[in-house]
């Protein structure tokens, strides 16, 4: 597509989007450009409304859900409007075609019990690796911090005198998060005693490092954590982001409100933070099955 790269230097210039963000939406614009040319129409300064709501029941037909669909709807909301300021179109046809509806499903959380088995699960005692993994999983759970949050940090970016890590999240937007006392100490006492260690092969500036000393990816942080998982035998999908959605609930449980939360979270909408105030709606209404005579 003649305009893609142009509007993918927008997205990050201008938008300031997440890298993994501007990815998708190439995958999902080429995917427009597939349609268009499957109708024989490929020219962009000639899309109708029309165009756009084929291209919808296009994703349905092809079985992506209905996350998948909407993302590639804003996709190409974001791409019409980018051609009407580059004057390739005069009108953006995608102003009148409603996004399609989605299931907010409710995400998947750990109890207490079952998050503390899974953080004792690694010994630190063992060697460097474990040492680390236990220094992972802590800070996931104590900050809520994205799994691509935690491999970008660097080893100045927690304060452990004052409690706090830096983070860098979505579109380059800097936080700063409080850590709880316990999670301070084990981060602290792997950067002191067992990091040294893999640096010395090649110390790459990053918090955790791998085996060889290089920056670990966000892959490498969903097999730590899938690991202790099986380790501890753990019901369901488990993933970074469930102690992320863990740490939101617990928070909520306690009494913190919800734009502290979102805060935290580094979310850009609350109404993206609402949902852990319906899986805590959803465990009342679970007590209240179990214990109400009328339940």
């Amino acid at each position: 597509m003649v305009h893609l790269h142009g509007f993918l230097d927008y997205l990050q210039v201008e938008c300031g989007l997440a890298t993994a963000t501007r990815s998708a939406y190439r995958s999902d614009l080429l995917n427009f450009c597939q349609y268009l040319e499957e109708i024989d129409q490929p020219r962009l300064d000639r899309l109708r409304p029309s165009h756009i709501e084929g291209f919808i029941g296009f994703c349905r037909r092809r079985g992506l859900a209905a996350s998948s669909t909407a993302r590639a709807t804003a996709a190409v909301r974001m791409f019409c409007r980018y051609l009407v300021l580059q004057n390739i179109l005069d009108q953006d046809p995608s102003a009148s075609i409603d996004s399609p509806k989605k299931w907010n499903r409710l995400p998947v959380v750990l109890d207490t019990p079952a998050v503390q088995e899974l953080l004792n699960a690694p010994n630190p005692a063992q060697d460097v690796h474990a040492s680390r993994d236990r220094a992972i999983l802590m800070l996931l759970y104590a900050t809520g911090m994205r799994a691509a949050e935690l491999v970008g940090l660097q080893s100045g970016d927690l304060n452990a005198k004052i409690g706090v890590v830096r983070v860098l999240g979505k579109g380059s937007k800097e936080r700063i998060i409080p850590v709880a006392d316990e999670a301070i100490h084990i981060v602290d006492a792997y950067v002191r005693e067992h990091r040294p260690v893999l640096a010395s092969r090649r110390d790459s500036g990053h918090l955790f490092l791998s085996r060889t000393g290089r920056g670990l990816l966000r892959e490498d942080v969903f097999r730590i954590v899938v690991k202790y998982v099986r380790r501890v035998a753990a019901r369901g999908n488990v993933s970074p982001h469930t102690l992320r959605h863990s740490f939101a609930t617990q928070l909520l449980k306690g009494g913190a409100d919800l734009r502290s939360v979102q805060e935290m979270l580094g979310h850009a909408d609350i109404a993206t933070t609402q949902i852990y105030t319906h899986v805590d709606a959803e465990r009342l209404k679970s007590i209240h099955k179990q214990f109400h005579p009328r339940g």
